[in-house]
């Protein structure tokens, strides 16, 4: 039997801004336990407002260590009072949470090459997977059968540049594993961006087909992550023209 989600309280420790409108929070059981959870679950946030409790779901962005920290990305949105209400949040605040929840994961010991495609804060629960991932890179189960670290290859899309999240992070990846890719693409760019434009679909089946060759004659993995209609746009074009197998198109969205 699954372990039942739990109640805690969560410390609000340390937080940043890492896009205009995204400000990523670093969470802390207030009882020391370790947050327990798989790569890629998320979990709820009680919100005490002042005109009633609200519950909110966050995708865990953080990697499962074992500690009791964890962090999670929250965009402030235009009259959300949730969202606006843990933006405001103070350092050393207390809420709840219940959790974790989800099937969204990926084991991270796991060799199948996997590209991953988000927009937004769909990048949350795939960051997870992938810090993971090259978290366990170093032990016998965690590498490919050639002995190298599975290709980790990443699609994201923003609307403009400052709207992409964890793009520092991800480029050192890209320079200290050959085998990682990441690519940015724009639907609202600026006239100085050098990089790609439109929206994810439209670079999908190439990049796709590129990392598949790593799993020949197998299937690549596809983890896809953001709103009803782009997950639904690359779970169709997924199934459909690239032929991926079903079992091996993993999806969530957050609206």
């Amino acid at each position: 039997m699954p372990t039942p989600p739990e109640t805690f309280d969560v410390t609000l420790v340390a937080s940043r801004m890492i896009a205009p409108a995204v400000r990523e929070m670093v969470l802390e059981r207030s009882d020391g336990k370790p947050f327990l959870y798989e790569p890629g679950q998320w979990l709820n946030l009680l919100l005490d407002l002042p005109d009633g409790q609200l519950k909110r779901a966050y995708s865990i962005a953080s990697e499962p260590t074992g500690s009791p920290r964890f962090e999670v990305a929250v965009t402030r949105g235009t009259g959300g009072p949730g969202s606006i209400w843990l933006h405001e949040l103070e350092h050393g605040a207390r809420l709840a949470a219940i959790g974790p929840y989800g099937l969204f994961t990926r084991p991270a010991a796991d060799v199948t090459p996997s590209l991953f495609v988000a927009t937004g804060t769909g990048i949350t629960p795939l960051r997870s997977m992938i810090r993971a991932s090259r978290a366990s890179r170093s032990s016998a189960g965690a590498r490919s059968p050639d002995g190298a670290s599975p290709p980790l290859w990443v699609l994201f899309g923003a609307r403009k540049e400052e709207d992409v999240l964890y793009r520092d992070e991800l480029e050192a990846m890209v320079r200290e594993d050959p085998r990682c890719r990441y690519v940015i693409t724009l639907s609202q760019p600026s006239d100085a961006w050098q990089g790609r434009r439109g929206y994810v679909q439209a670079h999908l089946p190439e990049l796709y087909r590129a990392l598949a060759e790593h799993a020949h004659p197998a299937h690549a993995d596809l983890y896809i992550c953001g709103l009803q209609r782009m997950v639904q746009a690359v779970k169709e074009l997924a199934q459909g023209e690239l032929g991926v197998p079903r079992k091996q198109v993993h999806v969530e969205r957050y609206d």
